[in-house]
């Protein structure tokens, strides 16, 4: 892998712990585990992923919030608990990738992951909160599990070609934010409309 690829690869995978931290770990442990991604020289420092009481942990860590975040509000809950651990693990993740001697380059890989894991988070739990404005359930159950499959494939992808990765996550981490702004921008119009309209 060349040095663009680890960056890409490290950028990919902070951007989808923004989303689900908890998958993201899950199956880059279980791959290694069983053998169906062979790390390089440089991924070694990964190898604590695959470690059974991370995966277990990860793995337990998956299910309840892939349960969580198909209910309405719990799942504003569970990113509002989860602003700093996902920027956090995806700094992490970031740093294991790029594993570099240089401090100058382990400094510039933790704060790479932790921003891209933020800003990948608060897309998402900004769309999410717009979401749960909708008075049924069923628009939140399928925009959670949207996030699931497209964090699911793109981590497989990142694996396979971390630069096309890369470039969809942050095409996904974009169009999030602008849903946010405009659906923001539409909602402060009908407010402003409301308050107008004579009682």
């Amino acid at each position: 892998m060349t040095g663009v690829e680890l960056l890409a690869l490290a950028a990919s995978t902070s951007l989808l712990a923004g989303w689900r931290l908890y998958l993201v770990t899950f199956v880059t442990g279980v791959a290694m585990r069983w053998g169906w991604i062979d790390l390089p020289d440089k991924l070694a420092a990964l190898d604590v992923l695959a470690n059974p009481w991370v995966i277990v942990l990860a793995g337990a860590a998956a299910v309840f919030e892939f349960c969580a975040d198909k209910i309405a509000f719990i799942d504003s809950l569970w990113d509002g608990i989860h602003s700093v651990i996902r920027p956090l693990g995806g700094a992490l993740l970031s740093l294991a990738i790029v594993d570099a001697g240089d401090p100058a380059w382990q400094v510039a890989s933790f704060l790479m992951g932790g921003g891209a894991a933020l800003v990948a988070h608060a897309g998402k739990a900004g769309a999410r909160t717009l979401v749960n404005a909708s008075p049924e359930p069923f628009s939140n159950i399928a925009v959670s599990t949207g996030e699931d499959v497209a964090t699911a494939g793109l981590l497989a992808l990142a694996i396979a070609n971390p630069i096309a990765a890369v470039l969809i996550a942050l095409i996904l981490v974009v169009l999030s934010l602008w849903l946010v702004f405009a659906a923001r921008r539409a909602i402060k119009g009908v407010l402003a409309r409301v308050n107008r309209t004579p009682a």
